[in-house]
């Protein structure tokens, strides 16, 4: 059984530890038989699902709402434990309409919102570019004013949801001014003319992957979301409120992983003896431990933090990312070994983490991204100080 007792430290409320309890029933008692084969009818399942039980709710912010990051990171964190793909459909729920949620108007909220968090519509985030990853300034997608409206020009790839959703959040140059200052956000619905899907992606851990084109795919004006070449600062407001949660996903795998590890000593035998009996694999849960505990400090640091107050929290968020995710990876590889050849056959749990975790690493900033952000941030508070 997952160890709870983090719940009782002072970064979270009792509302947090209810949720926390209540998810964990009902992910238990529903998503035990996710058929992975077919990835884009589990994740259109899945939002459906996590919309009728209420947890998409969490998802999105209406006017007047704020979004609760500690109660973001402990659904996507029980979710991971019990199954990736539907960690993902809720994350990409959030991360989709993030924009929407921070920065839309009130009558882009009551347009999308409702449907996006009650699983009505699945929502995606389209910001990287065949040459543009990590480099978000550098993205050379168009949105040309004509008349009343926007033209869209040019491509997005490895777009989670790509193909499935809805509604995307697209990034484009509004031409404001040069390099990050001239992006903007939009709000495009799916199945507009000029809007097309001409790549989907496979990847080791399934999930809807798209490359989207758009050539001269007509937008009202009322499809900018915030004010117009505000898109880098809306694109990383969202990354610093979301971010987090990645960090929490890998958390979960981490303790999935160690979970499986800890049945699997206690019940293997080696020699006439458990195989925890062994010197060398209590060091290995001991490390396990060790890296879910700090990754969890991190973790909950940085959404508390961002609930607080914090205008940003970019610092906290790069580092809870890099740990979380470099360190789940480690602790999924002990448990891998620990298995020993079981650990690779196609069906068991540790082998499913193994491919779960390794994307993390790289999306929504790689880990080389987050340890430049974190140096800068260091550097720059010190500099402040002085």
């Amino acid at each position: 059984m997952a160890d709870r007792t983090f719940l009782s430290w002072p970064f979270f409320e009792e509302r947090h530890r209810e949720l926390a309890h209540e998810l964990d029933l009902w992910a238990g008692q529903n998503l035990g038989d996710i058929d992975h084969a077919d990835v884009d009818t589990a994740c259109r399942n899945l939002v459906a699902g996590l919309g009728a039980a209420g947890w998409a709710q969490h998802s999105g912010a209406m006017a007047g709402e704020s979004l609760d990051v500690r109660s973001l990171c402990l659904i996507r964190e029980t979710l991971a434990r019990h199954d990736g793909l539907a960690d993902f459909a809720f994350a990409m729920q959030g991360l989709g309409t993030g924009a929407i949620s921070l920065f839309g108007s009130e009558a882009q909220q009551a347009e999308w919102l409702p449907q996006t968090r009650s699983g009505q519509a699945i929502s995606a985030f389209a910001l990287t570019e065949p040459q543009s990853g990590s480099d978000v300034a550098n993205s050379t997608m168009t949105a040309t004013l004509d008349g009343d409206d926007y033209l869209l020009n040019g491509e997005k790839t490895w777009i989670s949801n790509g193909g499935i959703a809805d509604v995307y959040t697209v990034f484009a140059r509004s031409g404001e001014a040069p390099g990050a200052k001239g992006l903007s956000a939009f709000i495009v619905p799916a199945g507009l003319p000029g809007f097309e899907v001409v790549e989907r992606q496979q990847v080791i851990a399934p999930h809807p992957l798209a490359t989207l084109r758009f050539t001269n795919c007509r937008i009202p004006k009322s499809a900018l979301l915030g004010q117009a070449g505000g898109g880098f600062k809306i694109a990383m407001s969202v990354l610093d409120v979301f971010r987090s949660t990645v960090a929490a996903a890998a958390l979960g795998f981490a303790r999935r992983a160690l979970d499986e590890a800890l049945e699997r000593v206690s019940t293997r035998q080696v020699q006439g003896a458990p195989l925890f009996d062994l010197q060398m694999v209590q060091g290995h849960i001991a490390d396990m431990a060790l890296d879910v505990d700090a990754a969890a400090l991190l973790v909950y640091r940085a959404a508390w933090a961002k609930d607080s107050g914090a205008a940003r929290v970019t610092r906290e968020a790069a580092m809870a990312k890099l740990f979380s995710t470099d360190q789940a990876q480690q602790v999924i590889d002990k448990a891998v070994q620990l298995h020993g050849g079981d650990g690779v056959r196609d069906g068991q749990k540790v082998e499913e983490l193994y491919r779960d975790i390794r994307a993390l690493r790289i999306y929504e900033g790689a880990s080389d991204v987050q340890r430049v952000v974190i140096a800068r941030q260091t550097l720059g508070a010190y500099q402040g100080g002085a």
